[in-house]
């Protein structure tokens, strides 16, 4: 690669670079002088000269009314990448500051009979609390494993605080010491349960449905929205 492509690829073009060489070489010219020694239409070489003032490439003086142009230092050929550095850094940071933030990936598994009650529950056990509402009791009766499992979280720091429909009101799953039951008029087949990064919707009637999503803004979003239901069903 040649000197005068080279400056091409510095981002100047054709004719640009044939001036700026013919300037570097000769000095001080006038526009008619160079035209003549490149070869290029007086007119174009004026239009040339000006666009290499405007890249910083190029300067004049007036002498006895005439304009003679000459080269800028060569370094300021480094002035437009400078910029476009300066440009693309503040851009980078204006850009971190709007980047959508990462989301979690959300999970969702659908089961049909028992063994979905179970999968719920196995997952449940690992956390610190159990959240529900609109709970039925109908989990507990479903698994016959549910006594077992309750008696032995009575004794541990496990918390399950379930809104309960008034209907379902003194069942027995609600006599353990762990298990804080508000009573609340609504009528609900479905229950929804906050546990961890998980939520659990389920509907226990001739074959049990349960749908577990694990989502951690999901989760704090439902968990939000029980403990404020919670403190406002009361005693």
């Amino acid at each position: 690669m040649d000197i005068y492509e080279k400056l091409q690829e510095a981002g100047l073009t054709g004719n640009e670079a044939k001036a700026y060489l013919e300037l570097l070489k000769k000095g001080e010219l006038s526009a008619n002088q160079i035209a003549k020694n490149i070869g290029m239409d007086r007119t174009l070489a004026y239009t040339v000269l000006n666009h290499l003032i405007e890249k910083g490439q190029v300067n004049y003086v007036v002498k006895a009314n005439k304009k003679a142009f000459s080269c800028s230092n060569p370094e300021n050929l480094l002035n437009p990448i400078k910029s476009k550095e300066t440009l693309i850094l503040d851009l980078i940071q204006e850009l971190s500051k709007v980047k959508t933030e990462k989301h979690e990936p959300v999970e969702i598994n659908v089961y049909e009979g028992r063994e979905g009650m179970r999968a719920l529950v196995n997952i449940a056990l690992k956390e610190k609390e159990m959240l529900s509402f609109g709970g039925t009791g109908r989990a507990y009766d479903l698994l016959y494993e549910m006594p077992a499992i309750a008696k032995k979280l009575e004794k541990t720091k496990y918390v399950l605080k379930v809104l309960l429909g008034k209907q379902y009101a003194g069942h027995e799953f609600s006599k353990y010491k762990n298990v804080k039951v508000k009573l609340v008029d609504i009528k609900s087949e479905a229950t929804t349960t906050i546990f961890g990064d998980y939520i659990s919707i389920h509907l226990i009637k001739d074959k049990p449905i349960v749908m577990i999503i694990k989502n951690k803004d999901i989760a704090q979003s439902y968990r939000n929205y029980f403990n404020y239901m919670w403190k406002k069903a009361g005693k």
